[in-house]
């Protein structure tokens, strides 16, 4: 049971609920109980059954209180007036054991509902946590389908049984104990099938799990796919591919379907195969109880009345042992849904918050990289860095793809951190820094707008959400953006769709300018964000760059190098290492490197 330890970890939060639960299931049970236990009774009565054979039915003091009591009720008002006592008896049992059961349900829906929603959030807020790294290796489609089919799958599964754990268990437990206070006999012959049950159904439930990944697995291909389908939809359509990606999904989605069919199959054989075994046992009870019924004897034979009562107890044990045996079934299913969900809850964070680490209240002199050096699964990606970005200065990052530019720049905001050396703000190691306050420092403008299905003031104050309206008017001033905003029918209230994609490439990239000069953070990181531009947008755009630079420290990662000219320093970067460094002018002169670098550029 311990893959389910995070599940009961969340219940046992809620130990009131649980104990009101349990209390109004044992009522319910017990008011069940006692309402098939006055069939006995009755039937004595409608049979006329003689005193004789009513003594031999009342061996049990409970059995016998009950008995006693309506023989009084027989003596002083005859039959017709004891079946009505019996019926109005029956009503109030019924009518408390369903107020229970509704009582019991109230408690609870909304338990169950907390647990869930608990582990949806705990799941997100480590998706969250969780360093840059770890996504490039997760496809988007595998991390939606866990936080929505694999959570589903726990819902349905796991929490959704949970009303079963304490039920059913509990309703066959105090049925059991009235049947042995019946018949000790007949009961530890009932006994003994038990065992052989719970193997044959534990056979078909175990084989569940392994299909119940298979099926996890193929829903997140499947939606890894309509995922790049939507997000490539121009790019399928140009290339005429569609019948292509459509293959590719009909594999998956037939592979799902056939896959979900098997278990399916094993599933739904869990409920008959219970009630088939449970009708074989019935019927064992049916002989062997007919035996005792029949029996001369007098210490093992059993009334016909209190025989029929005994199956109709026995039958009432039936339900909750199918139900608890699909629950078991259910829970096999749910435990793969559990290991998808773990594996990123239990994903280390290789980027320690450090929330107790001393504050960076603000950017002091410099940003200082030494003997730095940085792997990914093994693979060296940078070597030996040695850099030193004072305030205020702007330092270019040039080189080739896959050089280490933005992996060099990832690791100033702590999306990584070194795996050698150390990085140091204002000459502190930033490890003893806590990870917001670092943060709080640095902007970063993306060489692709990143923004999110909302307003263009929202989007604009993501960095500082009690911006003003005045604030957030300037930034879009500076960023050269207020001239199109305002001519949106809405304004700054305008909603910019899905990733923007109500903008144009320029007017979205001058938002994320806008957004990176509301923060006002002294520390900025610049992906050359004009190099998918038309010539128009570019120079709006590098404008905006300009004004935002001015009085900061600046780490551009150049593409075009005609942008970086007035860096302070330039830094060229191969196959992870410095191989050149100085301004423009002394990197031309050296005839090295950059200087080829600026030659191709020129020739295009």
């Amino acid at each position: 049971m311990k893959k389910y330890s995070r599940i009961f970890r969340y219940v046992g939060q809620y130990k009131g609920d649980i104990a009101l639960y349990f209390l109004f299931t044992l009522l319910t049970i017990a008011f069940s109980i006692v309402s098939l236990g006055m069939l006995m009774p009755f039937f004595n009565l409608i049979f006329e059954v003689g005193e004789p054979a009513i003594a031999k039915s009342v061996s049990n003091p409970a059995l016998g209180f009950i008995q006693a009591s309506i023989n009084e009720v027989l003596q002083k008002h005859g039959k017709v007036y004891t079946l009505g006592i019996i019926c109005l008896f029956l009503i109030g049992a019924i009518l408390l054991k369903n107020l229970f059961l509704v009582l019991s349900y109230y408690v609870l829906n909304p338990l169950k509902n907390k647990v869930v929603n608990q582990l949806r959030t705990e799941l997100y807020e480590k998706i969250l946590t969780l360093p840059i790294g770890f996504f490039t290796e997760k496809k988007k489609g595998d991390l939606i389908s866990r936080m929505t089919n694999d959570i589903g799958e726990v819902e349905g599964s796991v929490v959704g049984a949970l009303e079963g754990w304490v039920r059913d268990p509990l309703t066959i437990l105090l049925n059991f104990t009235v049947l042995f206070l019946i018949s000790p006999q007949l009961t530890l012959f009932v006994l003994l099938f038990i065992p052989v049950v719970g193997f044959i159904i534990g056979q078909v439930s175990r084989s569940l799990k392994h299909q119940s990944s298979e099926v996890a697995q193929k829903n997140s291909d499947a939606i890894s796919v309509l995922d790049e389908t939507l997000t490539g939809l121009r790019v399928i359509k140009a290339f005429n591919v569609e019948s292509l990606l459509r293959n590719r999904f009909f594999t998956i989605n037939q592979n799902l379907l056939l896959t979900k069919n098997r278990m399916g199959y094993k599933r739904d054989l869990a409920s008959p195969m219970s009630e088939t075994m449970g009708v074989i046992v019935f019927c064992c009870i049916l002989y062997f109880g007919g035996r005792l019924v029949l029996s001369g004897s007098t210490w093992i034979a059993l009334p016909a009345a209190l025989f029929v009562n005994y199956l109709i107890l026995f039958y009432n044990i039936i339900t909750p042992a199918k139900a608890l045996s699909t629950s078991f079934s259910n829970m096999q299913k749910g435990s793969a849904a559990i290991a998808r969900i773990e594996e990123v809850l239990q994903t280390p964070n290789t980027v320690d918050d450090n929330p107790s680490g001393k504050k960076l209240e603000a950017f002091q002199s410099s940003i200082e990289l030494r003997n730095v050096s940085f792997h990914y699964d093994g693979v060296p990606i940078l070597k030996n860095i040695n850099l030193k970005v004072s305030k205020g200065k702007t330092v270019a990052l040039v080189g080739s793809s896959g050089a280490g530019k933005s992996t060099l720049a990832d690791l100033v905001p702590r999306f990584h951190d070194v795996s050698g050396g150390e990085l140091l703000i204002d000459g502190v190691n930033i490890k003893d820094y806590s990870l917001k306050s670092v943060r709080d420092q640095i902007s970063i403008v993306t060489q692709e707008p990143i923004l999110f299905n909302d307003s263009i003031e929202n989007n604009i104050k993501i960095g500082k959400q009690d911006a003003t309206d005045a604030e957030i008017a300037d930034a879009a001033h500076i960023a050269n953006a207020h001239h199109f905003i305002t001519k949106k029918d809405a304004g700054f209230r305008t909603n910019i769709g899905d990733r923007g994609n109500k903008l144009s490439g320029g007017e979205r990239q001058r938002m994320t300018i806008a957004r990176a000069i509301v923060k006002n953070p002294p520390i900025l990181i610049l992906d050359e964000a004009t190099s998918s531009l038309d010539t128009e947008s570019e120079r709006l755009v590098q404008d905006a760059i300009n004004n935002m630079m001015q009085n900061r420290t600046s780490i551009v990662i150049a593409h075009r190098l005609s942008t970086i000219r007035h860096a302070d320093e330039i830094i060229v970067l191969q196959k992870g290492e410095i191989v050149e460094r100085g301004t423009h002018e002394e990197l031309l002169s050296k005839k090295g490197y950059y200087h080829r670098l600026v030659e191709m550029q020129e020739v295009k």
